[in-house]
């Protein structure tokens, strides 16, 4: 994932410097799309495994109660 990161910097420098060319454009919106895919699983992931106690002692984890409903794409 750093080789990623590093290389959507380096697009996003040069986009400012000189510019794209074409191809390099597809590859930084590939790139970006990759990673924010990447960050979504990894959150989804964090909050599917949160589990909070009631004011009565019980447990309850979200992801069980959350987890299988489907998600809205933005």
């Amino acid at each position: 994932m750093d080789e990623r990161i590093a290389r959507i910097n380096a697009l996003y420098h040069k986009s400012q410097n000189e510019g794209l060319t074409e191809e390099e454009k597809a590859e930084q919106a590939r790139l970006r799309k990759e990673y924010v895919a990447s960050v979504r699983a990894n959150l989804r992931g964090q909050l599917d495994n949160i589990t909070i106690e009631r004011p009565d002692g019980t447990m309850e984890n979200l992801g069980e109660k959350f987890g299988g409903k489907p998600r809205r794409e933005s």
